[in-house]
């Protein structure tokens, strides 16, 4: 038997859950990839991903440091030249995939319940974190992919030892409305300070 309703109240709102995927030194964003979300990614299309493909559940986004996100696949991939671009300045780049179901119970994963208003500055901050070319079109980094389901595009701003990806990350998630640290370089304090500083309800179970 469904619970009562109160005559003239308002309807629940609608809500998106989005995931906070962390590494020991890096988050990335994962969008559910509902139709209305990846017809915004459809660029991605062209240049040999494509969201809308089935099997698709998620579009995974995350910004960082040119040298140290394409040349550092993994920790035996790492070289003198990154680590010191990562601890100087770097030009950024935006790091998409495509990816099926994901486990909310892993430790290395926390849902995120985001309102339609605040989803949708999450996803204006995402796609303002591209950088365009003269005809207003991402620009994609030729040859730079882990695998098959992958791509780099150039991406707006420096990318510093103080300005990283994890404080990407955090200054998107304030933009969608959510408080954080305000510095958190390291995806620990990013994840701590989510708990923190915002009501249970904002975060999914």
């Amino acid at each position: 038997m469904s619970s009562p309703v109160a005559a003239g109240a308002p309807p629940p709102k609608a809500t998106r859950t989005i995931l906070l995927l962390s590494t020991e030194i890096h988050t990335d964003l994962a969008l559910p990839a509902s139709p209305d979300v990846a017809e915004r990614f459809s660029f991605m299309a062209a240049d040999g991903l494509d969201p809308s493909q089935p099997g698709v559940a998620y579009i995974i986004a995350g910004w960082g440091g040119r040298s140290f996100y394409i040349e550092t696949p993994t920790w035996s991939d790492l070289s003198p030249g990154p680590v010191f671009n990562a601890l100087t300045y770097d030009r950024s780049v935006m790091h998409m995939a495509l990816a099926g179901d994901i486990d909310r119970d892993h430790p290395t994963v926390t849902p995120v319940e985001l309102d339609e208003d605040a989803f949708e500055r999450l996803m204006q901050g995402v796609l303002a974190s591209f950088s365009l070319d003269g005809s207003g079109e991402r620009i994609v980094v030729p040859g730079a992919q882990y695998g098959e389901y992958d791509l780099f595009y150039e991406a707006e701003g420096l990318f510093t030892a103080l300005a990283g990806c994890n404080v990407w990350t955090g200054a998107t998630l304030r933009q969608a409305g959510l408080r954080t640290g305000w510095w958190t370089p390291l995806p620990g304090l990013l994840i701590l300070s989510l708990k923190l500083h915002n009501p249970d309800y904002r975060l999914a179970s």
